[in-house]
């Protein structure tokens, strides 16, 4: 992998990430293939929405189909039919969110698998050897994410076991023949001085890139801003910095504006099978009776298939019968919003208009005051 700078405007940076199935403008948002698919969509419908990398999960990999029947059929690329970059998650996050089915000790994380009841240990070494099998471009190690709140003591423990972890991890990537690369997990929970520590000795284990972990788990807005601001400042310059699981519009722009070039979240797809569309003046729910004689588009300047076809009246209705087809044209419409905001903000980035693309940005899309961004 490789990772060059093209241009910033503050903290922001316009970058492009190489990798051996293709090269990913950055800022970037990675739509989520949880189980090797993005939710409605094929790989046809997210190259025309612009989509350059997809993210897979470890966890649901591992339990259907599995690892090693992906492998033997010539990796996650050729089953998915995605010849772009794949990022895949260590796995750890899932299991974590699951504790009445799991237990955790220093070798790692045993767990019971929800579909069947079989019962998994992921260790830090289990991970990497299930991501080598996937043929991720770009893979995590075993990490602990807590929720907020968490004590400052807990954070601390928590933080040295994923460093342990982190470890473990590099050598058994270093021992397995894999083209993937391997990036760092900053964790740290909410506190800022722990963070400052948990990046230090991140970086003096040397990864390729680094992941922030642990935000957008119900800590409040503002704060995420500033730890995520803070974290991203003390990271080296020259590689690159993914905010895992983030995020809303608002979210992705902020944390572009402090210097993060890579972001994947569930928001396009789920909300979208929910009947939440995101237009460039907020969201709207498609299924609210003011949409049901509405001959306009979801959003008037928009490009994508959905949008070009179908009214609002229509998708409305589509949604309300319960038709498939409509989980796909509200999907679709939501990744080409996500990744059109993402092109804008590298246009402007590259433009050194940033300021400006959000002044206006915001004075048409809302966000509450209690989430706006402290600065």
């Amino acid at each position: 992998m490789t990772f060059a700078l093209l241009a910033t405007d503050g903290a922001a940076r316009r970058a492009r990430l190489t990798t051996a199935h293709g090269a990913v403008d950055t800022p970037a948002f990675m739509p989520v293939g949880t189980r090797g698919t993005v939710k409605a969509l094929g790989p046809d419908d997210l190259i025309a929405a612009g989509a350059q990398i997809v993210l897979a999960n470890t966890y649901h990999l591992l339990l259907r189909p599995g690892h090693d029947l992906i492998r033997d059929l010539g990796g996650l690329h050729r089953f998915m039919a995605w010849d772009g970059p794949i990022l895949t998650d260590s796995g750890g996050f899932q299991v974590f969110s699951l504790a009445k089915i799991r237990t955790m000790s220093e070798n790692g994380v045993e767990f019971r698998s929800p579909i069947d009841g079989s019962t998994h240990l992921l260790t830090p070494e289990r991970s990497i050897e299930i991501q080598h099998a996937l043929g991720a471009d770009i893979i995590h190690p075993l990490d602990e994410c807590l929720a907020y709140p968490a004590t400052r003591e807990a954070t601390e423990r928590s933080l040295a076991l994923t460093l342990r972890w982190a470890r473990r991890a590099q050598a058994a990537h270093a021992e397995g023949a894999s083209q993937a690369t391997l990036f760092g997990i900053v964790q740290g929970g909410a506190w800022d001085d722990v963070r400052e520590r948990a990046v230090a000795e991140t970086v003096a284990l040397g990864f390729d890139g680094y992941a922030i972990g642990g935000m957008a788990v119900g800590e409040p807005k503002p704060l995420m801003y500033t730890l995520t601001a803070s974290v991203a400042a003390r990271l080296p310059a020259a590689q690159p910095r993914y905010l895992m699981g983030v995020g809303k519009p608002e979210d992705l722009i902020e944390a572009v504006s402090q210097g993060v070039d890579l972001f994947d979240c569930v928001l396009p797809t789920r909300n979208a099978r929910n009947g939440q569309c995101f237009t460039t003046e907020g969201p709207l729910v498609i299924k609210h009776a003011e949409y049901a004689r509405d001959a306009r588009p979801l959003q008037d300047d928009c490009g994508c298939y959905a949008c070009r076809r179908f009214s609002r009246a229509y998708l409305r209705h589509l949604f309300l019968s319960e038709e498939l087809l409509a989980f796909r044209l509200l999907s679709l419409h939501n990744v080409h919003f996500f990744l059109g905001l993402m092109a804008s903000l590298r246009s402007a980035i590259a433009e050194r208009r940033l300021e400006a693309f959000k002044t206006r940005f915001f004075d048409r899309y809302p966000v509450p005051a209690a989430e706006r961004s402290s600065d």
